[in-house]
């Protein structure tokens, strides 16, 4: 282990006294690497072990006397310079003599020292950024602020009273430092800087990342660090590639990465995508590629990943040869896995036009006596592709085999060229007893049954089994059947969206192109259907409904009553105390209850690690239920309106009536008034207008009899609760 990672694993343990005994050894070496001395200094001035570790830093001085490199040099100085607390006088000596050489033709030199901290030398702890930090001090250059405020260009600098105003990106209006301020919060950033072009000239930054996306890419890694592709949009994304087009660049951005020789492309999202020193030669691509690999399918699929990204690494010979190797080496094992020896095949077919003798693709296929783990097995979709093709034309049994892997196949572009096979000649009817199951049980493989209804309603599956109006229409049905069981199961969750974006995607295309002349028993069954899937939300019934009625008119509501229009929309309607207490429970959520789980919060994190802290995983789902409840309530109280006199009407059950009603049969009253969900309390006979019994009882007028729960009820007396 290197010291750096040693030192970075001390850090995180919080051992000092490892960290102390680390510096020592390491400051005590005869030899140096500038780079990892600097990482190793960056490291421990981002950590919180920085000012303790200041005491000590100066033992680096004897290592630092070590750099060639003028600069280096400079840059590991500075580092010392800024963690030191010691101000002892070498330090001081040592730092302004390196200022004096570096600007030496700077005529403010005398009052940037001073300002600095090396006149008086009491206190020059980053003496020597400070400096550099006066000196970018000019109008129109940028900084960077560490407090999150991020770039900022420079408007104004007062040298009589030491202060200067910036601009930021995030942050509204001219924000003004004192130059002591400045010296805590502030970092330059040359003009160059990927924030400072980003701030400056973002339209420009996005015609270079749209013209040349590599170089962007370079810029960003070069003066941000490594960074994750999350990361990377996190800078980009609006900035300076417009959301709805950032898929899509980012795409082709990073395949253009893959060929890039001077980026590394991480294997996972978590890891970070880092700019390498050098440029990677194609030999050295392959070689780490294949270091990386363990098993003979992860060595198939860098070999094939290098090639299709990267075709020109064909005509290097030594590429070549470790390219044959590396594949032929696989085959060494007599019993190698059938799988890898038909990748093995398929690869010296497309890469080297080459047939291996023993081992063709063709031999390998008529041999197999389990293609669909083959198949399976093989992770390259272009292969999988390939091996099927051979299927085709090497075996008899192709046809059995092919009905076989359209219902095992879960890839659309491989289950597409399938159904293409089986749709012609011999394949056909065998075809459409396997469709008609299929129609007949759909929930043997849901995923299937979609993937097949897509095709028969879209344009270029007019030609395919089960394809005409009437089959469509049966079709229909049961994809809503199919709808409506599967949606309160958790696995077919992502399922459930699809066929729901499905039904509801251009506005309702499908749906009217479905609906378009069928019978009145059919629309009938589809508006029963449509009514059992609890996805669907009222405004998607509504419009579903609509689009049946302009099918077949008869089946238009008749005219709502004004108790229904009253219900009808999204109005909440309460009473004036309802309303007054649902307003005060919002204002007690926001300025009492939130600020209180603000402070638990803050109290246990203080209890330390917060993956086993139970009271901070319990403040924090507090936090997420009275936010919702907040978001909730607030949007109620914007579509709340207040029941008055005028609103209700005394000959007919609606919001606001106190309703008698009887069990047909018996003599037994009851009586309910009828309010909105804020003043409902069933227990004191107050329905919300939303419930089912007053839905059934809104609208009616005296002695009209209405039906609920299989019993049959009268209203017998109608009253306002303003009577």
């Amino acid at each position: 282990m290197s010291y750096l990672e040693e030192i970075r694993s001390q850090i995180n343990l919080r051992d000092f006294a490892k960290l102390l005994v680390l510096w020592e050894e390491y400051a005590t070496n005869d030899t140096v690497d500038v780079d990892e001395y600097l990482e190793i200094l960056k490291v421990i001035k981002a950590s919180d072990l920085a000012i303790p570790f200041g005491k000590y830093v100066e033992h680096g001085l004897l290592l630092w006397n070590l750099i060639d490199d003028p600069q280096k040099s400079y840059d590991v100085l500075r580092l010392i310079i800024d963690l030191q607390t010691t101000n002892t006088p070498t330090l001081a000596d040592i730092a302004t003599d390196v200022l004096k050489k570096k600007f030496v033709n700077d005529p403010e030199y005398n009052e940037r020292i001073r300002l600095s901290g090396l006149r008086s030398r009491q206190n020059f702890q980053g003496a020597i950024s400070n400096y550099e930090l006066l000196a970018h001090m000019k109008k129109g250059n940028f900084v960077f602020h560490t407090g999150g405020w991020d770039a900022g260009e420079i408007a104004e600098v007062s040298q009589v009273r030491e202060q200067l105003a910036v601009e930021f990106e995030f942050v509204a209006g001219r924000k003004h430092f004192t130059f002591v301020n400045a010296f805590k919060t502030l970092i330059p950033l040359p003009n160059e800087h990927f924030l400072a072009r980003r701030f400056s000239n973002p339209d420009l930054l996005e015609q270079q990342a749209r013209d040349n996306p590599n170089e962007v890419i370079h810029a960003l890694l070069r003066d941000l660090g490594p960074s994750t592709a999350t990361e990377i949009k996190d800078e980009l994304c609006e900035l300076v590639i417009p959301e709805k087009d950032w898929t899509k660049w980012w795409q082709w951005t990073r395949s253009k990465l893959k060929k890039d020789p001077f980026v590394e492309t991480p294997q996972t999202l978590k890891q970070p995508f880092l700019l390498r020193k050098a440029e990677l030669t194609e030999k050295d691509m392959l070689q780490q590629a294949l270091q990386q690999t363990v098993t003979p399918n992860e060595i198939i699929l860098q070999c094939y990943n290098l090639v299709r990204d990267i075709p020109a690494v064909l005509k290097n010979p030594d590429v070549n040869k470790m390219l044959r190797s590396a594949m032929l080496g696989l085959l060494e094992n007599p019993s190698a896995d059938p799988a890898v020896a038909i990748q093995v095949s398929i690869f010296f077919e497309n890469t080297f036009n080459e047939t291996l003798e023993e081992r063709s693709v063709a031999s390998l296929i008529q041999k197999n006596t389990n293609i669909p783990e083959l198949i399976e097995q093989i992770e390259i979709l272009a292969y999988k592709k390939r091996a099927l093709v051979a299927v085709r034309e090497h075996r008899q049994d192709a046809i059995p085999l092919f009905l076989h892997l359209f219902n095992a196949l879960t890839s659309a572009p491989l289950r597409e060229y399938v159904l293409k096979e089986l749709n012609e000649g011999e394949g056909k009817a065998p075809l459409s007893d396997v469709i008609n199951e299929l129609l007949q049980t759909p929930t043997k493989n849901p995923e299937l049954f979609i993937w097949y209804f897509q095709k028969i309603v879209s344009k270029e599956g007019k030609d395919l089994p089960f394809s005409d109006r009437d089959s469509q229409h049966i079709f229909f049905e049961s994809f809503l059947i199919l709808f409506n069981s599967l949606e309160l199961k958790l696995e077919y969750r992502e399922l459930v969206k699809k066929m729901y974006a499905l039904l509801s995607g251009q506005r309702f295309a499908t749906v009217r192109q479905l609906l378009e002349g069928t019978s009145l028993e059919f629309v009938k069954e589809y508006l029963l259907l449509i009514s059992k899937c609890q996805t669907l939300s009222d405004h998607d019934i509504k419009i579903l409904r609509s689009l049946a009625e302009v099918v077949h008119p008869s089946l238009a509501s008749k005219k709502k009553t004004r108790a229904q229009s009253l219900t009808d929309g999204h109005i909440i309607w309460s009473t004036e105390e309802g309303y007054h207490k649902t307003k005060q429970r919002i204002q007690t959520i926001g300025t009492v209850e939130i600020i209180e789980n603000a402070r638990e919060i803050e109290a246990a994190r203080a209890h330390g690690d917060l993956r086993e802290n139970s009271e901070f995983k319990f403040a924090l789902e507090r936090r997420a239920h009275l936010q919702g409840q907040l978001k909730f309530l607030s949007e109620q109280l914007n579509r709340a309106r207040i029941i008055t006199k005028d609103d209700v009407n005394p000959n007919e059950a609606s919001i606001g009536s106190l309703a008698t009603i009887k069990q047909n049969g018996k003599q037994e009253t009851l009586t309910y008034t009828i309010l909105g969900p804020w003043d409902a309390d069933p227990e004191k006979g107050i329905l919300s207008f939303q419930s089912q019994l007053a839905q059934a009882i809104m609208g009616l007028k005296r002695g009209d009899i209405f039906r609920f729960r299989d019993e049959d009820y009268t209203l017998v007396e109608l009253k306002t609760v303003f009577d």
